[in-house]
């Protein structure tokens, strides 16, 4: 049976783009670790093709390699032919789920996790941001230590509970605008994010203080919903659809009078990127969803053009800056962060040998695959242990979370920040 999806005229057209040169093989992460052909690009686009054809199902094989990919879209960076494959992953992965769902292979556990992780937290932030006062409180009263040296949890929570970083105060007032505290220059509209605000909701702080100290009034549209990168990493397009237009709801009419629209994580940026992509086929907001993503930019994107009032504290540190993945590759902003970094007096930015390599973390993939994660972060954390760095300075949560673990994990002895979060020290007296 062909996979309906995969076998569209539009899809099979980005299928052909490849010409299967074998340029991205040095790229791709998974590749990097198992040296076969059915771990790297090329090789899961062949498998795509296969389907598309009707030569095999989107089941057995051919969903372990596809879900073994990490998503990091450095093969498109790599790519001579310009092939769009986060789009093809996107568009295997819903196929993959949608054939799932009607052969009724999902276990009664993993439809409820999905339930529960996607419906019930993401798409009502104020509940995760709940369970994430809860966690706090765990972490406080040291029960993290004990579970940790205890270790009766079964692996799969174990591998979560890790992962945990130490979870910082939560609650921050987005109920009126934070007005410019230099002579007023815009308007923006910050979309703060649903794990960020939970978890680490001190860089949500940071980006604002610096937005306003550049003479930027700050806007939070309302209710917010996550920004559906976590549905499409694992195939839940329609989910994913269905937070785009709640967040293009949030900001209404808004969207012509702010100057950008300001995300501060790589993976959710390139997300909100893709709103007119996602909602290309709606109605009612294909339109909405073009003029949306337009408006959006990253934080450093954004401060790099607009950094009216630059730091003047002198911070004395060797810092190592790891890429995200979807902010290097999917969103194409390299030099913008490091620029940013270079306008702190006193940081020496100190390159990694492969800036461009994932860490591991992409998504939920490192709570889904822990076992290939855990060789992907290996690489990366041998990268910037070699560095000796006084700080790691990431731009993403995912990362952020990521090398957090790393760290504690490997023994490098650097606190990890957001670039915000070091802007902001960077502005104090």
């Amino acid at each position: 049976m062909k996979s309906t999806i995969l076998s569209s005229p539009a899809t099979k057209s980005l299928l052909n783009q490849c010409i299967h040169c074998g340029l991205c093989l040095p790229a791709c992460p998974t590749y990097a670790i198992y040296h076969t052909e059915m771990e790297n690009p090329r090789g899961r686009i062949l498998l795509m093709r296969a389907a598309a054809e009707g030569r095999i199902e989107t089941d057995g094989a051919f969903k372990e390699h596809i879900d073994l990919c990490l998503g990091c879209r450095a093969c498109e960076t790599a790519c001579p032919s310009g092939v769009q494959y986060g789009s093809l992953l996107e568009i295997a992965r819903g196929d993959m789920e949608s054939a799932r769902v009607e052969k009724g292979e999902r276990s009664t556990l993993e439809s409820l996790s999905r339930w529960l992780g996607l419906r019930v937290l993401l798409l009502k932030p104020a509940r995760l941001r709940s369970l994430a006062r809860l966690l706090r409180l765990y972490q406080q009263l040291g029960l993290s230590k004990l579970t940790r040296q205890l270790g009766f949890l079964p692996q799969s929570l174990k591998d979560m509970e890790e992962l945990l970083p130490p979870i910082t105060r939560n609650g921050s007032n987005y109920q009126r605008p934070a007005p410019a505290k230099t002579e007023e220059r815009g308007t923006v509209a910050f979309l703060h994010g649903c794990v960020q605000e939970a978890f680490l909701s001190n860089v949500n702080q940071a980006t604002v203080e610096v937005l306003q100290r550049n003479g930027y009034r700050v806007i939070f549209p309302k209710p917010q919903s996550c920004c559906g990168a976590a549905p499409l990493h694992i195939g839940e397009s329609e989910l994913a659809r269905e937070m785009a237009r709640r967040n293009i709801d949030a900001l209404g009419n808004k969207i012509e009078s702010v100057d950008a629209i300001i995300s501060n994580a790589g993976g959710c940026g390139a997300t909100l990127k893709d709103y007119a992509h996602l909602l290309a086929d709606d109605p009612t907001y294909a339109e909405q969803a073009e003029r949306f993503a337009q408006k959006v930019q990253d934080i450093s994107e954004f401060l790099a053009e607009r950094l009216h009032v630059p730091p003047t504290r002198a911070l004395t540190k060797r810092v190592t800056y790891v890429d995200s993945c979807h902010l290097r590759h999917g969103q194409k902003v390299v030099q913008q962060p490091r620029q940013l970094l270079g306008a702190i007096p006193g940081v020496e930015l100190i390159e990694l040998e492969r800036p461009d390599m994932c860490c591991g973390s992409a998504g939920v993939y490192n709570i889904l695959q822990p076992s290939t994660a855990e060789q992907v972060l290996e690489a990366k954390m041998s990268d910037v242990g070699a560095k000796l760095p006084d700080l790691i300075v990431t731009t993403n949560i995912g990362c952020q979370v990521q090398m957090i673990y790393g760290t504690r994990k490997s023994g490098i002895e650097a606190p990890v920040m957001h670039l915000v979060e070091l802007l902001a020290l960077a502005y104090k007296e």
